[in-house]
């Protein structure tokens, strides 16, 4: 257990300088711009199609990343080009300006499988390591602290690469599908509450119920409204509804993404339920099973083969039994790996 008596400049032990690749990695280093974008998702789409990943990433969503406003791109990102000038190496650190429970800093990289072996991915994850620590150290905040990564299982390499830097396994998540050209569930009808497409009106509403919801979920943070308003390029309003009450209070919600890019890679189209909460007091009420009714017939609409979604395996709520119940199945998972200070 991290021990808060200790100043976090101190837990944190931040490096002077962070150290940068060596030349003799055969690239350049220099920090991304926000015109790297759509290089740095091809080099992404390159290790996502050598690693058989069932998803690719666009452009939009890289660019959307990097120009969040308390972004330093400057100081928070690598990219490395060959003597071509091709981007065949990228890393970048992220905070998350909300957190108010443990302060974090989420690290990612990725090498060309064409330059893997060579030592650039244990140079990216010690640069990635000692930027995040500088970050930490200077949120001023007195809180515990977390550098974070995401690793697919489908890549195990990675996990290892991560591994030797001293990150832990701590979390799990399954990536669940529920096909939808089978009977759909029936969306409860529940006293007091109605089911509601969303809207513009209802948005930060919305945000602040999720904020509230997942305040006693592992490794959730608020959101602020920038946050918030940052991760919308495949935001599917169509998709998206809101449960109120009878005062027009929100009391759950259900937010979609439309990544077609994904499709031809995954084999299939479909609509992914980015988020989904219930105030607490509303629980065991059935109203995740009317949100979830409501998407999937929206996703069938228009077309879509499966619903789909995300979900800690430890999760408080009992998600996991809910979306088994209605036919969600586990198309693969991921592991967050973390170094606690």
């Amino acid at each position: 257990m991290t021990d808060t008596t200790v100043p976090l400049a101190v837990r944190v032990a931040a490096p002077q300088e962070v150290p940068q690749p060596g030349p003799g990695l055969g690239l350049t280093w220099r920090p991304a711009t926000l015109d790297d974008g759509q290089a740095v998702a091809a080099l992404k789409v390159r290790c996502q199609e050598a690693d058989g990943l069932p998803y690719r990433t666009s452009a939009v969503e890289v660019v959307e990343e990097l120009e969040g406003e308390w972004r330093d791109l400057r100081h928070d990102t690598l990219v490395g080009t060959d003597p071509a000038g091709t981007v065949r190496a990228w890393a970048q650190v992220d905070t998350a300006p909300g957190d108010e429970r443990v302060v974090r800093a989420f690290v990612e990289g990725d090498v060309d499988p064409e330059w893997r072996g060579r030592g650039i991915g244990t140079a990216l994850v010690a640069w990635s390591q000692a930027r995040a620590r500088q970050l930490l150290a200077a949120s001023g905040k007195e809180l515990p602290a977390r550098i974070a990564t995401y690793g697919d299982d489908a890549t195990p390499d990675v996990a290892r690469l991560f591994e030797a830097g001293g990150f832990r396994p701590i979390r799990y998540y399954t990536h669940m599908r529920r096909p939808l050209d089978v009977p759909l569930p029936g969306i409860p009808q529940i006293d007091g509450l109605r089911v509601v497409p969303w809207s513009p009106e209802l948005d930060d509403a919305v945000r602040l119920a999720h904020n509230e919801v997942f305040a006693d979920h592992w490794g959730s943070e608020p959101r602020t409204p920038e946050q918030w308003r940052a991760a919308r390029s495949m935001f599917a309003p169509s998709w998206s509804f809101v449960a109120l009450d009878d005062a027009g209070h929100v009391v759950g919600y259900a937010v979609s993404g439309r990544y077609e890019h994904d499709w031809p890679a995954a084999g299939y189209p479909s609509g992914y339920t980015e988020l989904l909460g219930v105030r607490r007091e509303w629980r065991g009420r059935r109203v995740a099973v009317a949100l979830l009714a409501a998407v999937m017939r929206a996703y069938a609409a228009d077309g879509m083969r499966y619903a789909e979604l995300e979900v800690d395996t430890d999760n408080p709520s009992g998600a996991h039994g809910i979306y088994a119940a209605l036919g969600y199945e586990v198309a693969h998972s991921s592991t967050m790996l973390t170094i606690e200070l």
